[in-house]
């Protein structure tokens, strides 16, 4: 058994601290939520007055926060200074990439093996225990975090160094937010062409337009029975977090010098939907905007 720290116990982090202690492990949590920590206390944790008596006599701790500026302040000021020597972080936020090489230099100075380690799956992968985890770290730190990640996840890649997790997590939903866009707007289109919807699934999930925004997200209702369109667009993934990340790849391309054209088109498309009071709804639901209604 194993005493663990988790900082942030929202709607995907209380899941996930619950696969560990399903697992055996000690868990002692903090999240500025009172009913967050009572449902920790309910599933066997221990609740915590503050991150830093949660982080006291800790050997792992892990974070699932909203942002940079969040990571930054809970371990500059109740991580750092009150964990042990030795003690692994793991960072599940996803945050920009400059902040997670930063903090994870200043663990490495004060003598701390640090992973970030952003997720994909949504909050149903957090129940589940199924989510993928995007690692980066060193070798030795990977090793260390890995039979934790993977009580709470189906797939653990190692994607380099320190700051390379968040790397592969905004690139791949650069991805996503682009061809959820992309494949909204076809169906947009059909629509206005008089093309039945189930036949262009049944074509382009067959064809050079096949994607996973198309096969296994589809954003019209019908065709894939389990896509967020059948449930009038309640969330796997939210608008406003698709933004976030969207706008997080943007702050990584700036800072890299990197051309992402179509990124800033996609960031900016998502920007003005979730103007609109959207933000609450999945990500797939830009198709109503498209289509007109």
């Amino acid at each position: 058994m194993t005493t663990i720290a988790f900082i942030g116990l929202g709607n995907m982090g209380f899941p996930m601290a619950k696969n560990l202690l399903g697992a055996g492990h000690d868990v002692r949590g903090f999240d500025l939520s009172d009913e967050s920590l009572e449902k920790l206390k309910a599933a066997g944790g221990v609740p915590a007055a503050s991150a830093a008596e949660a982080v006291s006599g800790a050997e792992v701790v892990v974070t699932m926060l909203p942002a940079g500026k969040h990571v930054r302040a809970v371990y500059d000021e109740s991580i750092f200074p009150n964990a042990a020597p030795g003690t692994l972080f793991i960072d599940c936020s996803t945050i920009d990439v400059d902040t997670a090489r930063a903090v994870a230099a200043d663990a490495a100075a004060k003598g701390f093996a640090m992973l970030d380690a952003p997720v994909s799956g949504g909050t149903g992968g957090a129940e589940a225990g199924t989510l993928t985890f995007m690692v980066g770290a060193e070798d030795s730190a990977f090793e260390r975090a890995k039979p934790f990640l993977d009580i709470m996840g189906a797939t653990v890649v190692h994607a380099g160094a320190e700051g390379s997790g968040q790397a592969a997590k905004i690139c791949n939903n650069m991805v996503l937010g682009i061809s959820m866009i992309a494949v909204s707007e076809a169906f947009a289109l059909a629509d206005k062409l008089g093309l039945d919807r189930q036949k262009l699934f049944d074509i382009s999930s067959k064809s050079s337009g096949q994607c996973w925004a198309m096969t296994s997200y589809c954003p019209v209702p019908g065709p894939v029975p389990t896509s967020p369109a059948n449930r009038d667009y309640q969330p796997g993934f939210t608008a406003a977090m698709m933004l976030k990340d969207l706008e997080l790849a943007q702050q990584a391309a700036d800072s890299a010098k990197a051309t992402t054209p179509m990124g800033k088109k996609a960031a900016e498309f998502y920007a003005a939907f979730v103007e609109k009071g959207y933000g609450a709804l999945d990500f797939s639901a830009v198709f109503k905007t498209l289509r007109g209604n």
